[in-house]
């Protein structure tokens, strides 16, 4: 029941004021519009951008509508409405979408205040730690040897002057994929990195190199530490918006599942 309810509310949530405006217009076919719904059921997934397409995968997606268009116009002029099997499918269509419509009105109708969040906050605080990072960069080479040359080149250097180096060495000696942008490994946490690797990183202070090479399995590390940031509780100001949706859906979930028992209770039901 739980994954059913879940799966409903993701369809709901979705089903915004903004289904309902008005669509933009690719094409008419006898004077019917195909518009951006129309390329969105030839598409069938919302991840796909059509305006982000080839040109020539556009015009195969809005040659399809279009004969979607033709072919539904078709269907009706040779009676399709009259068949069982449509009026089977339509009540199915309107069962389905009295469901999914009630849904999104339960699920909208669910608050959830600052207080409540507040409360779930203080009573789950373990939750809400963020635990110490670090902004590194790193050069990585095959040989121990060729570390040991690109720490004497950065020996010496401080501030942006080792900063601007350490970029340019990693964009012409690493092997690694970060070396393209300067070793930029961006924020990271002890467990996110193999252990040498973040013991490494994590003894040195803002502004440091590794003095000595990191071995790991890749090869050889020479790390710039860019900055630094303490482990400690997330500001409750940071994660109110996530705490009050999360207990808005189990507020929903609460709600529709109370509301599933009573039918049941009252529900002859035969399975089979």
């Amino acid at each position: 029941m739980r994954k059913i309810i879940l799966s409903v509310v993701t369809a709901s949530v979705m089903l915004t004021s903004s289904a309902f405006a008005v669509e933009k217009v690719y094409a008419t076919v006898n004077g019917m519009n195909v518009t951006a719904g129309d390329i969105a059921m030839v598409i069938r997934n919302p991840r796909i951008n059509y305006a982000a397409l080839p040109k020539q995968t556009q015009q195969k997606i809005l040659d399809q509508a279009i004969d979607s268009k033709l072919l539904a116009k078709k269907a009706i002029q040779d009676g399709i409405e009259k068949t069982k099997a449509y009026k089977e499918a339509l009540a199915k269509l309107k069962t389905d979408l009295a469901l999914e419509t009630w849904m999104k009105k339960e699920y909208n109708s669910a608050k959830v205040t600052d207080k409540e969040a507040k409360a779930y906050y203080d009573k789950n605080s373990n939750k809400f730690v963020q635990p110490p990072q670090v902004k590194a960069r790193h050069i990585l080479v095959k040989t121990k040897k060729e570390a040991e040359a690109i720490i004497s080149q950065l020996k010496g250097l401080k501030g942006k002057k080792l900063e601007s180096k350490f970029i340019e060495l990693a964009k012409t000696k690493s092997t690694g994929p970060s070396g393209a942008n300067g070793g930029e490994l961006g924020w990271f946490t002890k467990k996110r990195m193999v252990p040498a690797f973040s013991d490494a990183a994590f003894a040195l202070k803002a502004g440091q190199i590794t003095t000595k090479p990191v071995k790991t399995q890749f090869g050889y590390h020479v790390i710039y530490v860019e900055a630094k940031k303490a482990g400690g509780k997330i500001p409750f100001e940071n994660v109110k918006n996530r705490i009050k949706a999360q207990l808005k859906v189990i507020a929903f979930q609460k709600k529709v599942q109370a509301i599933a028992k009573k039918l049941r209770a009252k529900a002859k039901i035969q399975k089979f």
